[in-house]
C-alpha cells in the first residue's frame, strides 16, 4: 500500500485517515471496538516522540501506547478502504 505509515509518525495537530490495522485479532478487534475502522479520521493531539500519544476521532480523545500506534497505519488521503471499481468490483 503507497503512502502509508505509522500513526506513531504523524505529528500534534496533523489529520489523517485509518487506512489498516496490524497485529493480532484481539488486538485488531479492541481497536475496532474504540472506533478505528478503516477510513475514519484521525487527529494527532499529542505526540512527543517518545513514550504515549494522544488522539482524537469520531469526538473522543483516545490514549495509545507507542507500540499500538506502530501497527495502525493511516495516510492522508482520503481513500475508500477496499479500493473497489467499477471493472473490478470485487477487489
Amino acid at each position: 500500500m503507497n503512502n502509508t505509515y505509522p500513526l506513531s509518525a504523524l505529528k500534534a495537530g496533523e489529520t489523517a485517515f485509518i487506512r489498516e490495522l496490524l497485529g493480532g485479532y484481539s488486538f485488531r478487534s479492541r481497536l475496532a471496538a474504540l472506533g478505528f475502522t478503516p477510513g475514519t479520521e484521525i487527529k494527532m493531539l499529542q505526540n512527543l516522540g517518545h513514550g504515549p500519544l494522544i488522539v482524537s476521532l469520531r469526538d473522543t480523545r483516545i490514549a495509545l501506547g507507542r507500540g499500538e500506534a506502530q501497527k495502525i497505519l493511516i495516510s492522508v488521503e482520503k481513500e475508500h478502504p477496499c479500493q473497489c471499481t467499477k471493472e473490478n468490483p470485487s477487489e
